[in-house]
């Protein structure tokens, strides 16, 4: 079910359909996430897309971005058109930051790298790696090839699957989550998926119910 359920499914899902409590359930779904974290993914190249996403409820009655963001999780993504996904959270919106989450996914032999105008993406490319831009914040979303529409749209299969699926889900176990959305994106057209899933778990390190539960 959570290998083939394109926007994910709840714990309580899984609770009614195999009968077992929801702490069972809850707990067979982390293990599955685990074992669908890639251990040592391969670099993006090509073209890529990147940008940030922020995840939480609304905080009513402040201004600025700061205040927006106080209440929420920030998670960068980077894809490849035609290729895969990397997600992650990460603790700030700063150049350093979102520089560094690029340059851990992103060879450096990339030959483009999509981005809005954020003051944090400025000075990413190089001799061989152009940064195309566009202005969001003029209503500007594509100029010939330059948009960020790929990485939006799993932004939008993110948000789809909290909203419709989990509902909500903790900051401390939201990588998670995205290990899991990041292995269904990336095997999008295996046909061997279920297969390759249940390969992964008996394979995976045994996951500990202390340990997920731990502060």
């Amino acid at each position: 079910m959570m290998a083939e359920s394109k926007k994910g499914v709840s714990a309580n899902q899984i609770k009614r359909t195999i009968g077992v409590s929801y702490k069972t359930a809850w707990y067979l779904c982390h293990r599955i996430r685990a074992a669908m974290t890639e251990a040592s993914p391969k670099l993006l190249n090509g073209t890529v897309e990147v940008d940030e996403a922020f995840i939480g409820g609304k905080k009513v009655g402040g201004r600025g971005r700061g205040y927006y963001l106080s209440n929420k999780a920030i998670v960068a993504g980077i894809v490849q058109r035609g290729g895969d996904v990397r997600m992650s959270v990460i603790p700030n919106t700063t150049r350093k930051e979102l520089q560094r989450f690029i340059q851990q996914f992103a060879s450096a032999h990339t030959k483009e790298i999509m981005a809005d105008e954020w003051v944090s993406y400025k000075g990413i490319g190089d001799h061989d790696t152009k940064h195309l831009t566009v202005n969001h914040a003029k209503k500007e979303w594509v100029r010939g090839k330059v948009h960020t529409n790929t990485i939006e749209s799993v932004w939008s299969l993110l948000k789809r699957s909290i909203v419709g699926s989990y509902h909500q889900i903790s900051k401390k176990h939201l990588d998670a989550y995205l290990d899991e959305l990041e292995w269904r994106y990336n095997n999008r057209n295996n046909p061997y998926l279920f297969r390759e899933t249940v390969k992964k778990l008996i394979g995976s390190d045994n996951l500990k119910y202390q340990d997920l539960v731990a502060s």
